[in-house]
């Protein structure tokens, strides 16, 4: 239970959260048509790096909302994936993969990580909430999905772009399971789209099992695909079942049509130029100043550049349909 004074700042982040999630529940055109949507609002709470990294708890509890669509009545078990959104929020560039999987006989779950917590977006100020936070977030949602009774637990993927991206890959960190995720339970899959991997964290590669997919540009200025490649070749060193597909000429955020012409965003953060690394007592410092990492630090830079590829969007979509053909079996 949480303290009876945080009683009505819950009441008032449900409230917006649930008129927020109402309002991206509206079909929009050519959206492919579901049986069912449901808003379910569920607990996290919002936690920094350090604190996250040194397993602790007791972070501001925040009430957050989940859309869940169902592709097709019934009473049988389906699977589903959690889209975890990018700094910029939840956008027409997620519910675009909401079409896709509906259309395979799969449900879907998008977090909105952002609106309870007052906040609008991340770009430009990447300090509002920590890196991690949204780990403990998707752990939650496995966790209330896992007691649906249209939804299979042993059938639950996790996908994210970019933040959320990053989200979903380290998600599969075993030593993040053990100290927040629900137990006895996994995700059956873990996809991220140009995730940041700039960061080395300790026992990085101890990963789960399961298939790990990343997707990346190999002209992403925001996310450098060097670093992906990078931690891909660690997990791989290790045995484990991950994989980069890369994509020869794609800038950040590839399927995203908004950005059929290119558009550099000047002032948005990018951590590309940082080399970053978990020491003692959960503080990211920066590798070469051997300091505390902030974002007033000259590695970070601004202005990286979103500009959509169709080949590499239609190859990517296709990719994730075989990928979840085998993996959930829907």
């Amino acid at each position: 239970m949480f303290p009876a004074k945080q009683s009505h700042l819950h009441f008032s982040s449900f409230i917006s959260v649930l008129f927020f999630a109402l309002l991206v529940s509206i079909p929009s055109v050519g959206h492919a048509q579901v049986a069912r949507m449901e808003i379910h609002p569920f607990q996290s709470v919002t936690l920094t790096d350090q604190q996250f990294l040194l397993g602790e708890k007791n972070g501001k509890p925040v009430t957050l909302a989940g859309e869940l669509r169902i592709p097709r009545p019934g009473n049988d078990r389906l699977p589903v994936v959690i889209l975890l959104h990018s700094s910029g929020g939840i956008g027409g560039y997620v519910t675009d993969w909401e079409a896709d999987l509906h259309a395979m006989g799969v449900a879907t779950f998008i977090i909105d990580s952002f609106t309870a917590r007052g906040i609008v977006n991340t770009t430009y100020d990447q300090t509002q909430l920590g890196r991690l936070a949204m780990i403990f977030d998707a752990y939650r949602a496995l966790e209330l999905l896992a007691k649906h009774p249209r939804i299979d637990p042993a059938r639950i993927a996790v996908m994210g772009f970019s933040r959320g991206g990053q989200a979903a890959l380290y998600a599969s960190l075993k030593r993040f399971q053990r100290m927040y995720g629900p137990s006895n339970l996994e995700f059956a899959t873990y996809i991220a789209f140009f995730p940041d991997c700039t960061t080395t964290y300790h026992s990085d590669t101890e990963v789960s099992d399961r298939p790990i997919r990343i997707f990346h540009g190999t002209a992403d200025d925001s996310n450098p695909v060097a670093a992906s490649r990078a931690y891909v070749e660690r997990l791989k060193a290790k045995g484990k079942d991950v994989h980069l597909t890369e994509y020869e000429g794609a800038a950040h955020h590839f399927p995203r049509q908004e950005y059929k012409k290119p558009v550099k965003l000047e002032k948005a953060l990018t951590t590309r130029q940082c080399q970053l690394a978990e020491a003692e007592n959960g503080i990211v410092i920066n590798v070469k100043t051997k300091e505390p990492f902030t974002y007033a630090d000259p590695c970070v830079q601004r202005g990286p550049t979103f500009a959509y590829d169709e080949k590499a969007a239609t190859e990517s979509r296709k990719t994730i349909k075989e990928l979840l053909t085998t993996v959930l079996k829907p």
